[in-house]
């Protein structure tokens, strides 16, 4: 009884039923908002970016977002039609998650015995196997979700989730912020508590009451022959790929916020500015994108510019590593990445047929994996001209993004 009432008070649905939906709700909720945090605690857009700034590997702090992104997507196709042959799909959102948890342990390890290029390349080798373990959960949670939570319920759970996870990655940044955690075995012991976070939100979801599902037998398949003969998703494509500099750049506001000072205060800074961004998004983007979602793309592709831009001025004139410059630019561009997410999800469930909706989403992750270490190698070698190269390489993209929407169709025309 008192699992349904909770499950109640989470949903704010009276008329939820007793038994297996109400605990399964409550063990989504817990093991989501677990494995959510840990990805606050280890995001390699910051605080990973910054850990290996400071362990003297800027140019690896580049490879994280690409290796992270594009290892979370490509490995799906792959892994979509194993998942379907299981019975109880549970089991593969467990298992990635342990992975994950396994990967960030290691990331720990990495950073607290070596410095310089070996830090970096062991880091980012032990970030491609937390995003193919990434993948994995991604490929089979909406499956398990779909099975254990009735529709009405379900953005409930989730958003329940989404909120914990904002609210404990805000108190990690006010506690950087406020010298409360200091220097940087800190730092990597807040990596390692995520590792913890993982291990145990997987273990929580193998506790779900989950129906058996019935295997199926097509394997799954990339389906190449749609991007031929669909000329809308072409454009997407190409679109999407230079909406990829949004996540890319952030590592470089790290950089160029001073990194490698050691003031961990300066990272709490930027993680706040991300997490309130990450907070306010969907007030900004959701009921735009009903309207146009490729209105949506266009608008966070100039504003995207305007961030990287304003960050470029700001280093020429010598405040870049002043408290409040990067923390407000990055704000700025993490309210870009998120319309950009919101758009590009929302264009692509409304263009996409019904019936080929499935197979439209895995070739656009495909290809967007593709182009995401494309513009991460391309941002590695602006990064030898210097930071303030890379971020105007990427603003030009997000500028061209905008562009190339431009000549989008219309998907909420209809």
């Amino acid at each position: 009884m008192k699992a349904t009432s909770l499950f109640q008070s989470l949903t704010g649905d009276a008329s939820a039923d007793e038994g297996a939906e109400a605990r399964n709700g409550l063990r989504h909720a817990a093991s989501l908002s677990l494995t959510k945090i840990a990805d606050g605690l280890i995001d390699p857009k910051l605080v990973l970016s910054w850990l290996l700034t400071g362990l003297g590997a800027p140019f690896y702090a580049g490879l994280l977002v690409p290796i992270r992104e594009a290892g979370a997507l490509l490995p799906q196709i792959v892994f979509a039609g194993w998942v379907g042959r299981m019975r109880y799909r549970k089991r593969a959102w467990a298992g990635g998650a342990l992975g994950q948890g396994v990967a960030a342990a290691l990331i720990a390890l990495a950073a607290l015995l070596l410095t310089g290029a070996a830090a970096g390349i062991a880091v980012c080798a032990a970030l491609a196997v937390l995003a193919v373990a990434r993948a994995l959960s991604s490929v089979s949670y909406k499956d398990v979700l779909g099975k254990t939570i009735q529709v009405r319920r379900r953005g409930a759970v989730t958003g329940f989730a989404g909120s914990a996870a904002s609210a404990a990655v805000i108190l990690f940044a006010v506690l950087l912020i406020s010298g409360v955690i200091k220097g940087e075995l800190a730092l990597i012991a807040a990596v390692a508590l995520a590792a913890v976070l993982w291990i145990v939100g997987g273990l929580v979801f193998l506790t779900l009451e989950e129906e058996p599902s019935d295997p199926d037998t097509d394997g799954g398949g990339l389906h190449l022959s749609i991007l031929k003969d669909n000329p809308v998703l072409r454009q997407f494509i190409l679109v999407r790929g230079l909406l990829v500099s949004t996540a890319l750049a952030p590592p470089y506001f790290v950089i160029l916020g001073g990194g490698d000072d050691g003031q961990l205060g300066r990272l709490g800074v930027l993680v706040l500015a991300s997490a309130v961004a990450s907070l306010i998004s969907s007030w900004i983007w959701g009921r735009t994108a009903d309207r146009s979602s490729r209105k949506v793309m266009m608008a966070a592709g100039v504003l995207g510019a305007v961030a990287m831009l304003a960050a470029v001025a700001l280093a020429w004139a010598g405040l870049a590593g002043t408290l409040w410059a990067m923390p407000a630019t990055l704000f700025v561009l993490m309210l870009a990445y998120h319309g950009v997410r919101q758009g590009r999800s929302t264009y692509l469930v409304d263009i996409a047929p019904e019936d080929a909706r499935a197979a439209w989403t895995a070739v656009a992750n495909a290809a967007i994996g593709s182009l995401l270490l494309i513009a991460g190698a391309f941002g590695g070698a602006l990064s030898f001209l210097g930071t303030q190269a890379v971020l105007l390489g990427f603003a030009a993209m997000s500028a061209l993004a905008a562009v190339a929407a431009i000549w989008l169709e219309e998907a909420e025309a209809g």
